[in-house]
């Protein structure tokens, strides 16, 4: 992105990158509202944009726009994408690349053996490398994403590669970093997930045959599909007209390396990543919290809405009442403008207040996702003061951020992170609370409880599972494109 249109930078939130959603069916089929209610579901990864293409034995039709799902595809323009038997979805957000309408997704690349569209979700580490031996080889780009250095490199191999799920396998040397894809040819539907399976893909099937692709199982519920397995870190699914052929000859080459914060904050409550409920991983965190920091309290609320699974799990654990000491505002959505900038500080008011009822006079345990610069959170401390908490006990279901992520999560700088520059202490005193604890980083690698493990927790300190890039910032091709124009 474009450091202007950071906007972890704009409302202190950190934010999820895509949403990818793939459907293969036997049969001809109106598939545009299918896909819509999966993107609908996938919302909360992406909010910036939203596109599908509907492929009708290797015909095209495809929609992109900027804005969210609803927004972007009314009743007339979903009947106009027509009908087929394969189709492609995503929503985005931009962490690499500006959120403008020439970055939406999925991409369509024309080359001599077909059509391709193209659904990516993660970030790789590679990308200026790549996307620099393409453009010396003639390659002509038209975004700044490295979702289109995925797709060339994937039509550089099909080119030599009998067949697309090929290419695929062979583009998978060349890649490094982060990616779940969902990929259309004119026959057949991909579902690539990187060695170390840093954002999750899973399979589902519907009675009457269709195959569906997804970042999450809520998108396979919201379809009526009845999940039937994630897809494997390294592997390749490939469905077609002769049926559902797996390819996994890239798993295993690499440790696996889930990013937490699928559990933490991404993810909804109601998916199951890898094996593990989003919402008993998200209770588990609040009663290590619970272990690690108690406290004398009257009652634990959670901050909507991922804070509210681990204040169940934190009530549980202590004793202390569960209670709902927040309402949000469920109809202001992320085009939401202040038009002064007392009002954009103060918007916090309109989004998210306190029942009074539940915190005045009260010790109360506040649990929430994380804390990124601060400025949010202590705001949101500020309203529970107004309201009459007589102490705020704050805790965190992750471990302080100190690190870049390179992977997906737009953690960029780590010069803005508070707790690079501050101490436990410290930050709760800036913030405003009586007293303050974190997820450990040894607590948060058990967020999945029996599940097979393997988290990557850079961000957190825990080092990086890849080589990272030299010049790693997410608008990396943002800034070529307009030094160029200078």
């Amino acid at each position: 992105m474009m450091r202007t249109e950071q906007h972890l930078r704009k409302d202190g939130h950190l934010h999820e990158e895509c949403g990818v959603f793939g459907v293969y069916s036997p049969e001809t089929a109106d598939l545009a509202g299918l896909v819509y209610y999966g993107l609908f579901s996938l919302q909360h990864r992406g909010q910036e944009s939203a596109g599908m293409v509907i492929n009708d034995d290797g015909v095209f039709s495809v929609y992109r726009d900027v804005g969210l799902v609803n927004d972007v595809f009314t009743p007339e323009r979903l009947q106009s994408l027509g009908s087929g038997n394969i189709a492609v979805g995503h929503v985005r957000y931009a962490t690499t690349g500006s959120d403008n309408k020439r970055n939406v997704q999925p991409l369509i690349i024309n080359h001599h053996k077909g059509r391709m569209a193209l659904a990516h979700n993660g970030n790789l580490t590679n990308s200026m490398e790549l996307r620099r031996q393409l453009e010396e080889k003639g390659s002509i780009f038209h975004t700044t994403t490295d979702s289109e250095v995925i797709a060339y490199i994937i039509v550089q191999e099909r080119l030599r590669c009998g067949s697309i799920e090929a290419a695929v396998s062979a583009a998978m040397n060349r890649l490094e970093g982060a990616y779940s894809l969902v990929i259309s040819s004119p026959s057949k539907v991909i579902a690539a997930r990187d060695p170390h399976g840093f954002r999750p893909l899973c399979m589902g099937r519907r009675k009457d045959g269709m195959v569906v692709f997804a970042s999450e199982s809520c998108a396979l519920d919201a379809v009526g599909a009845e999940f039937e397995r994630d897809i494997l870190p390294g592997e390749i699914v490939t469905v077609s007209s002769q049926g559902i052929h797996s390819d996994r000859s890239h798993c295993g080459q690499a440790a696996r390396s889930l990013c937490v914060f699928e559990y933490i904050y991404f993810a909804r409550p109601d998916s199951v990543i890898d094996g593990c409920s989003v919402c008993q991983a998200r209770k588990r965190a609040g009663a290590f919290l619970a272990q690690a920091h108690p406290v004398e309290a009257d009652v634990v609320i959670g901050v909507p809405d991922s804070g509210l699974d681990a204040a169940l799990g934190y009530a549980e654990a202590s004793g202390i009442p569960y209670a709902m000491g927040f309402t949000k505002n469920k109809y202001i959505g992320r085009t939401f403008i202040s038009p002064t900038q007392e009002m954009r500080e103060n918007g916090v008011n309109i989004k998210l207040n306190p029942i009074r009822s539940v915190v005045e006079g009260k010790r109360v345990v506040m649990i929430d996702d994380s804390i990124v610069r601060g400025t949010t959170c202590r705001r949101t401390i500020d309203l529970l003061r107004q309201a009459g908490a007589k102490e705020i006990h704050m805790r965190v279901s992750a471990p302080p951020f100190i690190s870049e992520c390179y992977y997906g999560t737009d953690i960029d700088d780590s010069e803005k992170l508070i707790a690079n520059h501050h101490t436990v202490e410290e930050i709760a005193g800036i913030i405003g609370v009586d007293s303050l604890g974190y997820l450990s980083v040894a607590d948060v690698v058990r967020l999945a409880g029996d599940k097979p493990g393997g988290f990557c927790t850079a961000c957190f300190g825990g080092g990086y599972p890849t080589a990272i890039p030299s010049a790693g910032e997410k608008d990396r091709f943002e800034n070529k494109i307009h030094a160029g124009k200078n």
